[in-house]
């Protein structure tokens, strides 16, 4: 649940703001990893329920923006909340072109549940360009950044890249709206190489999370009402386990 309004929007237009571009949300998905995967150890013991809280807003000088997920147990004896993810971004950019310089934060802390422990998520420090287009009513949107991607608490491989690509896409009068990101990045995690993960054998992740969403503010007479309902698929492969994921969530989503 992150990123979808990370799409530099826009550097292009950096000294131009409107109410589009300054946006913050928060969302709520409920995760059918459970009901798809039950015999799987790593899907079937995801959390059941996600909130986000996104915020996008650009300014002269380039663009901010940051997402936190927190995810909630579901089952009794683990209520509560069990993981929390962040990232935070800054995009600059001191000339009139498509081309943006792109900081990033990440991390965040991953409690499984009783008796099962705590983990993290390690610390990255990602730099690099961002190019970024926009149709002029900025209905349609995209963003590519290629960066180098440091995890200096990984020993086997602190030293990675990671390439984001980010899309909004309104239609049919902003009644719908199709956003989403894609990472493909280098990270060496343990179970990575072992065969009986399902792991492919490398230090490669993928993973995507596309969103489609319905708006209710395009209705006659509830033009105030920010509401938003929707979808979104958590597509990944070699991320929190060996092999390929694709996770259905049902969301709802209020938009300040």
């Amino acid at each position: 649940m992150k990123k979808i309004f990370t799409l530099a929007l826009l550097g292009l237009a950096a000294a131009v703001f409107s109410a589009d571009l300054l946006s913050q949300n928060i969302q709520f998905h409920y995760d059918f990893g459970k009901t798809i995967y039950r015999k799987d150890n790593s899907a079937s013991s995801r959390p059941a329920v996600t909130t986000t809280v996104e915020m996008f807003r650009p300014d002269k000088w380039g663009n901010t923006f940051f997402f936190v997920d927190m995810n909630y147990g579901s089952k009794a004896g683990d209520g509560g909340v069990l993981g929390a993810y962040w990232e935070i971004s800054r995009e600059l950019s001191f000339w009139k072109a498509p081309f943006l310089i792109h900081l990033e934060y990440n991390g965040g802390l991953d409690i499984q549940g009783p008796g099962s422990g705590t983990g993290a998520y390690d610390d990255a420090w990602l730099a690099g360009p961002t190019w970024s287009v926009a149709s002029p009513d900025f209905s349609r949107t995209f963003s590519l950044s290629a960066m180098y991607k440091a995890i200096p608490r990984n020993i086997k491989t602190p030293h990675n890249f990671q390439i984001t690509a980010v899309w909004n896409i309104y239609f049919s009068g902003r009644r719908f709206l199709f956003c989403g990101f894609a990472d493909f990045w280098k990270e060496n995690r343990p179970w990575q190489h072992t065969r009986s993960s399902g792991s492919d054998g490398t230090d490669f992740i993928f993973m995507s999370e596309p969103q489609f969403w319905y708006n209710f503010n395009t209705i006659k007479g509830l033009e105030d009402f920010n509401f938003s309902i929707g979808t979104e698929v958590e597509v990944s492969n070699n991320f929190v386990s060996g092999g390929f994921y694709a996770i259905p969530t049902l969301a709802a989503k209020w938009t300040f």
